[in-house]
């Protein structure tokens, strides 16, 4: 009876600091020894957007993804019996969603041994993605000479000209086709000139009507027009520090000629004021044509030009600069890794030559969709092929005279570019293309799939598929 008695408190003992733990407005986390979890409450689970089936019993790395350069505070605190304050962490549930909390941990000791690990998560998610928006829109992306990836001569010169230019306030005029990163080499600047603590502020001219954009830039006097308030512009925002003015042939001219004015008086006044304010800001701008024929054309005055191109930077585009491909593919592949916590490695031989024959109309900023695009389309597979390519992409390289065989899904004779829907086309492509694969390898799976960089699962569930 006795035992009865003391089973039963204790049942009931455990209900109320279940009930307890349930109730409190901060998240519990607890793993035993082996790693798996033991308890998980209700705010717990609020937090991570889970049911408390999802992770209970479970090993924590079965159910959720970190970084690569981190590792859950929990297991962190199981292994080296260490004790973690306050410590941010940011990883992934397991739909993908991204949760970032922060965690007091602390294992757990009987006689000696860790036993487990508990921890007390507060949940920053939201404001964590809030400070990030408003930095993305403010155009807080902090880049440096360093962020600058390439080897090749062309673009080596561009950046030996532009870190001379750190060592004055001169103004500094960047021409670039578009994605080529004009804003890189104009925060580079800023961040490697003596201003780089004070403010770098960029506008794009062409993203808000003139209307709008002179209050932006100069700041209003109240009163000046119908609900005008007493507001700085951008100009006296960025000052001691440096203002971007993007795609400066944007602006009206008659904006141009009050820009003009700035420049030469370093002096502003809001719109609807009587007074001058004095300003101390470095401007860079941006272009992407030819300044002469934007001039000729009237989308840019002369005199406006020759006060900006005190020191004009030509960025070059992609396509004369091709050495830096690898380099590119590489880093872009190794960030989406990270953003995506995927493992891809590489891209295919073949696709590297067809990037160097491609022109690349849109520059750096292409290369870097066209990889994005490509590991969205990778299930478990460990370098980019043709197949993952973008259908947009693809369908330009199926019509060069010199793209290799294996890559165009049908005859070039019989190709019917616009009788097929895109799905079947695609399709009838990876056929084909697993097909002549098994056949160059006598129809060996684990060859195959080596080359076609997928799991034996994977290409067996494409043979299937095509019968």
């Amino acid at each position: 009876m006795k035992d009865y008695k003391d089973t039963h408190q204790l049942k009931k003992l455990e209900k109320y600091y279940q009930h307890v733990i349930d109730e409190i407005d901060i998240g519990v986390h607890v793993i035993d020894e082996d790693g798996k979890t033991i308890i998980y409450n209700n705010k717990m689970m609020e937090i991570e957007a889970m049911h408390v089936e999802d992770v209970i019993h479970k090993n924590l790395r079965d159910v959720f993804r970190f970084y690569e350069d981190q590792d859950s505070t929990l297991l962190k605190a199981l292994l080296e019996g260490q004790t973690i304050q306050d410590k941010k962490q940011t990883y992934f549930n397991n739909k993908g969603q991204e949760i970032t909390t922060i965690n007091n941990t602390h294992p757990i000791i009987e006689n000696g041994k860790v036993i487990g690990a508990i921890e007390i998560a507060k949940d920053i998610t939201k404001l964590e993605k809030l400070i990030r928006e408003n930095g993305a829109n403010t155009g807080e992306r902090f880049y440096t000479f360093d962020s600058i990836i390439g080897e090749s001569t062309a673009i080596k010169e561009v950046i030996e000209q532009a870190k001379r230019a750190t060592r004055t306030s001169s103004s500094v005029l960047i021409v670039g086709e578009t994605g080529t990163g004009k804003e890189l080499f104009a925060q580079s600047i800023h961040h490697g000139s003596d201003r780089s603590q004070k403010p770098f502020i960029s506008q794009n001219c062409a993203a808000m009507p003139e209307s709008l954009i002179e209050g932006l830039l100069f700041g209003t006097k109240k009163g000046a027009f119908t609900g005008a308030t007493e507001r700085p512009g951008l100009f006296e925002q960025a000052d001691g520090g440096t203002i971007l003015l993007d795609e400066i042939n944007s602006l009206g001219t008659n904006l141009q000629a009050k820009l003009l004015r700035v420049i030469q008086e370093k002096s502003l006044r809001r719109v609807g004021d009587t007074k001058n304010t004095p300003i101390n800001v470095r401007i860079l701008a941006t272009i992407n044509e030819d300044p002469n024929q934007a001039i000729e054309e009237g989308r840019l005055r002369n005199d406006l030009y020759y006060r900006l191109s005190v020191v004009s930077l030509h960025i070059p585009p992609l396509r004369k600069r091709k050495a830096d491909l690898p380099l590119l593919v590489n880093l872009f592949i190794q960030n989406l890794n990270r953003k995506f916590q995927m493992n891809v490695r590489k891209v295919n031989e073949d696709i590297l030559r067809l990037f160097y024959d491609y022109d690349w109309p849109g520059n750096v900023r292409e290369l870097e969709h066209v990889i994005e695009g490509a590991m969205n389309l990778i299930i478990d597979e460990d370098r980019i092929e043709f197949s993952h390519l973008p259908s947009h992409f693809r369908n330009k390289m199926q019509f060069k005279d010199d793209i290799p065989e294996m890559f165009h899904p049908i005859q070039k004779n019989d190709y019917k570019p616009f009788t097929e829907p895109l799905k079947e086309q695609l399709e009838e492509f990876e056929e084909y293309y697993i097909q002549k694969v098994l056949e160059q390898h006598d129809h060996n799976i684990t060859k195959a799939a080596k080359q076609l960089g997928l799991s034996r699962q994977s290409l067996q569930y494409r043979i299937k598929k095509f019968q």
